[in-house]
């Protein structure tokens, strides 16, 4: 396996790094620990973080995966095709409070400014158009962001079906993540989970946030985030890849997630000032609707 890590900034009380694995199989590998609390905020990819023995989170563009300090985990990469993402390290000034009842799950859905934020912050970091002001003042938000998407619903389920029904809707996601341009339904997905389809939804929603058909959505916009700032391939190619029927169905369920074209999300990568990024910490999160 080929792992390829990249310092972006170092502060006093937070890191942020860039991390590409190229996985030759889809094994587990070994045991791990880290120093320090961690952030990883996929950009592209596919990641699951085993936390035990048949408990494990998997980690795409929609989400955002905690990692507590010297706690042993082990990471696979489904379908062997590796991922790219932000690494966040922080010291104990800026670590949660474990001891609430609410927190912490170990990863979260990602609301729409976050994924936008992410991706934005990466290209101004790798072209050196951040200064450290600006990037330290962004990174803490965006770790503010994510580690507030971490905190536990009320779900009402005991801890043995809450294990059991976890572990389908992880296989469902893992699923989506390999093949997001894929025809699903939820007859599909519902197999995979081995779940009734309304059972499926039920769970799904409560667990998730999100209903199924937005998740595949989402999941599907956050992964053309980055094809979109390399700029190298039309809006049009970046639809139909990502499983859009076409560039107007596409730009409309971009706008009405991240409240602005994707041309317009071009232009952002090319904003001189931190004003033009503050926006979009402020901007309303998008909803995506259902047809």
């Amino acid at each position: 396996m080929q792992v390829i890590r990249k310092s972006l900034f170092e502060g006093d009380a937070l890191q942020i790094g860039l991390v590409e694995v190229r996985p030759v199989s889809d094994a587990c590998g070994e045991v791990e620990w880290q120093k320090s609390d961690v952030v990883v905020l996929p950009f592209s990819g596919v990641f699951s973080k085993h936390d035990a023995p048949g408990r494990y989170v998997i980690g795409t563009p929609n989400h955002a995966v905690f990692i507590a300090s010297n706690t042993p985990y082990r990471l696979s990469f489904p379908g062997a095709i590796g991922d790219r993402a932000l690494i966040f390290r922080f010291n104990e000034a800026l670590a949660p409070d474990r001891r609430g009842s609410e927190f912490l799950t170990s990863h979260g859905l990602l609301p729409s400014n976050a994924i936008m934020l992410r991706n934005l912050l990466l290209t101004r970091l790798q072209k050196g158009e951040a200064d450290r002001f600006e990037t330290e003042a962004l990174g803490l938000n965006l770790l503010g962001i994510s580690l507030r998407s971490m905190r536990a619903g009320d779900i009402l389920f005991r801890r043995s079906a809450l294990i059991r029904r976890m572990a389908a809707v992880e296989r469902v996601k893992e699923a989506i993540a390999l093949a997001p341009d894929h025809k699903w339904s939820v007859a599909k997905l519902a197999g995979i989970a081995n779940l009734s389809p309304f059972h499926l939804c039920h769970v799904f929603r409560q667990i998730v946030g999100t209903s199924i058909y937005d998740y595949v959505l989402r999941e599907r916009l956050a992964c053309a985030l980055d094809a979109i700032l390399d700029r190298s391939k039309e809006i049009t190619a970046i639809a139909l890849d990502t499983g859009f029927a076409s560039h107007s169905h596409f730009t409309a369920r971009f706008k009405s997630f991240f409240n602005c074209t994707p041309a317009a999300f071009r232009r952002l990568a090319t904003a001189d000032h931190i004003t033009e990024l503050r926006k979009i910490m402020t901007a309303q999160r998008g909803k995506l609707a259902v047809d």
